[in-house]
């Protein structure tokens, strides 16, 4: 999909079908902008006859069969000074979804007067294509052809000299990770994440190194490993380098849990652990590999990342790990393994091990790690630790200004003694209170503790069985503009 701006005065505009938004104060004044297509009179007398008022979320679609222009959707903002980005957003989505494959082209008018910002119409050409996004390579739908292919805006003179081309590149490493995390299991095995990742790396020059098992074992990976052992697909540690050019100001790792299927191991998962689901493990990986590719076509200056993923499957065989092994990590630290369905932290374990011997300034990891973040924060907001105030007030900022919901949970020391073994230097899993935290608090051994650090718990926000604001239903890419917008204000 790609996005237009109609700058000219508007009575030159010509099309098929316009989105045209007001707000409920003076309707009919807003109705004047579009007298050129349409008497504001008739609408008016419509607007009665259907008692719309311009009430938020509400929406009136008039069809003409004589004029060149075919349909005028109005869709109501609500009150001025209630407007709010987000909703906007939302209202929209929800009606691309429901036009989607009925023209070629749309046009979208909105009172840009409420409009404070280059970044928010940026933000809402953003929603516009991801609230359209489909993903039919599985169904028999794979070769129709879909119809919207333009987004057009009429902003006047409102927005001068405006672009889309870095909206289109965050939008198109979002719908890398979308289809990264809703492909199954069968088709993306471990192999076809780094062929994915090896892809991205030629598309935008980006350096690439794929471990296999053996150099992981030679690095001491045990706790990777162990995870591994379980399937009979091999291993891959991806890892993949955007090395700006001219000076490097900061180093940053971006670490993501990959595991492209997980049964539980020997603690098998059953009944509501959604086994069936477990395809979308690998989220934390997928929003490290769209953020890759978002900001390898970006190209942000001053920078050097690392995107990294330990991947593999948690399956059940004569090689798999017990419940009580020991296995020794990469940075030395022996890890008694009382359940096996808490394997993602123990590749994260590796992952962190290697990310932090690359001495970066800073280490973001992502992960579906625990169900405990589901209940506590439900399926719209993720879960986020750190141990620097400012990396987590950066986060913050960046989540907010692109509408991800993350909230910061407590590294609450005194949790660690539910890490305790007795016979190792600890347990992958704590007590089932504070699961979340615990499972953050597991993760903080296996990095230098002078590196700055952030994880989220991405459990409860990788995918969504309902349209959900520009998320249609399925896998929603949630990490991917958070971590670029962050890297963007660096």
């Amino acid at each position: 999909m790609q996005f237009s701006t109609f700058q000219k005065n508007l009575n030159e505009w010509q099309g098929a079908s316009l989105i045209f938004g007001v707000v409920e104060e003076e309707i009919e004044s807003q109705l004047e902008n579009i007298r050129f297509i349409v008497d504001p009179k008739l609408l008016l007398k419509k607007f009665t006859t259907k008692k719309f008022k311009g009430e938020k979320g509400k929406c009136l679609n008039f069809e003409f069969l004589d004029q060149k222009l075919e349909t005028i959707i109005i869709i109501g903002l609500g009150k001025s000074k209630d407007l709010n980005k987000d909703d906007i957003k939302n209202s929209l989505g929800d009606l691309i979804r429901k036009i989607l494959d009925k023209n070629e082209k749309i046009s979208i008018l909105l009172p840009w007067e409420l409009i404070n910002s280059k970044l928010e119409i940026h933000h809402l050409a953003e929603s516009v294509r991801l609230s359209a996004y489909k993903d039919n390579r599985f169904n028999k739908k794979k070769d129709e052809h879909k119809v919207l292919k333009e987004i057009e805006f009429l902003t006047s003179n409102k927005f001068e000299n405006i672009t889309f081309d870095e909206t289109e590149k965050i939008c198109e490493g979002v719908e890398l990770a979308r289809r990264l995390v809703a492909a199954p299991p069968n088709s993306l095995t471990p192999k076809e994440m780094s062929i994915q990742a090896k892809q991205i790396a030629k598309d935008h020059g980006l350096g690439v190194k794929i471990l296999d098992a053996k150099q992981c074992e030679d690095l001491g990976m045990g706790a990777y490993l162990a995870v591994a052992k379980g399937s009979d697909l091999e291993p891959k540690f991806i890892h993949l380098t955007l090395k700006s050019e001219g000076p490097i100001k900061e180093k940053i790792a971006l670490v993501g849990k990959g595991l492209t299927f997980d049964s539980g191991g020997y603690n098998l998962k059953v009944g509501a652990s959604q086994i069936e689901m477990m395809k979308y493990d690998m989220g934390g990986s997928a929003a490290v590999l769209g953020a890759a590719k978002a900001l390898g076509a970006i190209k942000p200056k001053g920078l050097e990342i690392h995107f990294i993923v330990a991947a593999c499957e948690n399956m059940i065989n004569g090689s798999a790990v017990h419940p009580g092994d020991v296995v020794t990590a990469s940075n030395g630290k022996t890890i008694e393994i009382n359940n096996t369905d808490a394997e993602g932290r123990l590749t994260l374990a590796d992952a962190l091990t290697y990310a932090s011997n690359l001495k970066p300034d800073s280490i973001i990891d992502l992960a579906t790690l625990t169900g405990a973040i589901v209940v506590a924060l439900g399926n719209d907001v993720a879960g986020f630790w750190s141990n620097d105030n400012d990396l987590a007030n950066d986060l913050k900022t960046a989540s907010t200004v692109v509408g991800e919901g993350l909230w910061q949970m407590p590294l609450q020391k005194s949790y660690k003694e539910g890490l305790k073994s007795h016979i190792a230097d600890m347990k992958n899993t704590g007590p089932r209170a504070g699961g979340s935290i615990t499972a953050a608090l597991f993760l903080e051994e296996f990095f230098n503790e002078e590196i700055k650090w952030a994880h989220i718990d991405i459990a409860g926000t990788c995918w969504t069985d309902k349209n959900n604001g520009l998320n249609p239903s399925g896998a929603t890419g949630f990490g991917v503009r958070t971590l670029v917008q962050w890297i963007k204000n660096k």
